[in-house]
């Protein structure tokens, strides 16, 4: 049993990692904002992915080790509601959670969207997941 032995060993299409890379050369600014806050472990020693497959959809920022997965929505997802749903209902029933931020909170209050992410971290931890050590 490797490290991540409670991921689902379903594979990701080839057409959906495609898109991925694609999508990681092509960040918006907005992403890039919150990427550089993500990269590197910098934010509470979790590790990020951008742009990552699960199942047939791709998830803006993936932390693999807690199941959580962030997206940033800008106008053009007031359009899609009904796909959003349906993203969202197959990242929860394959037990990920998912944190939503509008674009403009990452411009407008970078500090609060990563203080709303780390308050995730604390109040749902991973149940696979051994007790952090350290600080008391």
């Amino acid at each position: 049993m490797g490290a991540h032995s409670f991921m689902p060993t379903r594979r990701i299409s080839i057409a959906t990692t495609t898109k991925a890379r694609s999508l990681r050369s092509g960040m918006t600014i907005v992403e890039q904002i919150l990427w550089r806050e993500l990269r590197g472990k910098q934010l509470s020693g979790h590790r990020f992915r951008r742009q990552h497959p699960i199942g047939r959809y791709i998830a803006d920022f993936a932390c693999i080790e807690q199941q959580l997965v962030i997206e940033l929505d800008g106008g053009q997802h007031q359009d899609h509601v009904t796909y959003d749903e349906h993203r969202t209902a197959y990242l929860l029933s394959h037990e990920w959670r998912v944190l939503r931020f509008w674009n403009n909170d990452v411009f407008d209050n970078l500090e609060g969207v990563l203080s709303t992410i780390v308050e995730n971290f604390i109040l749902y931890p991973h149940p696979n997941l051994p007790p952090a050590r350290g600080k008391e």
